[in-house]
């Protein structure tokens, strides 16, 4: 079949990268001054058993993730670009071979973006660290507002205590100042009493005999 002319070109620089035992990334570059509105990948297992066709339009990307991939097995890829009046012819076969569970990439294959384990223990340190310092903080600050409450309850205690007080004392000085009266020389007053004076009246008796004296009582 003859091509379009108007269809985009084959895509170039197809390459696989980071790679793992059940994934991998395909990536591939578009020539200039092309119109392209989406890819179509072709993906094969190289024993046969498998094959995937993939075709994503509307979008502008240069990369898919390839996922569901079989442990330690062989792969083939082919790529396509498509256009507003059709595909492009693929691209090269691309070989790749994903990884074991216990395989990890070499320190020299590894690209911008990978995640490695160092990394993420590095992250889980300073997820851990920063937990730690929150729950310090928390704590702090729980430990400062419980001694302010106490602070100021104690105050009001200290306060309603003093306002006992000072009612009280102002209760007893209405009984002090009604008490007895004291004399200007310090002696309490006190009432004097009459002592019974006795006067003896002398009776002339009316038979001669002698006279008789009686005691009179005068109050």
């Amino acid at each position: 079949c003859l091509a379009h002319p108007d269809r985009p070109p084959s895509p170039v620089n197809v390459t696989v990268t980071q790679l793992k035992a059940n994934s991998a990334t395909v990536s591939w570059d578009v020539p200039e001054g092309d119109v392209v509105i989406g890819y179509a990948i072709l993906q094969q297992r190289q024993d046969g058993q498998m094959q995937r066709f993939i075709r994503e339009v509307n979008t502008t990307n240069r990369a898919c993730v390839l996922w569901d991939l079989a442990e330690d097995a062989d792969y083939i890829i082919q790529v396509q670009s498509i256009g507003l009046y059709g595909e492009s012819q693929a691209s090269k076969r691309v070989h790749f071979r994903t990884l074991k569970e216990t395989d990890r990439l070499p320190s020299n294959s590894s690209n911008q973006g990978d995640i490695t384990m160092e990394g993420l223990d590095k992250d889980r340190q300073l997820q851990t660290g920063e937990i730690i310092i929150i729950v310090a903080v928390l704590l702090m600050w729980a430990v400062c507002l419980w001694a302010a409450v106490i602070a100021l309850f104690c105050r009001q205690y200290d306060i309603i205590k003093d306002n006992d007080s000072n009612n009280n004392k102002e209760k007893t000085k209405p009984s002090s100042e009604h008490s007895t009266p004291e004399r200007p020389s310090g002696g309490l007053l006190r009432s004097k009493k009459k002592s019974p004076s006795v006067n003896i009246i002398e009776v002339a008796p009316v038979c001669g005999c002698a006279p008789s004296r009686l005691p009179a009582m005068h109050a």
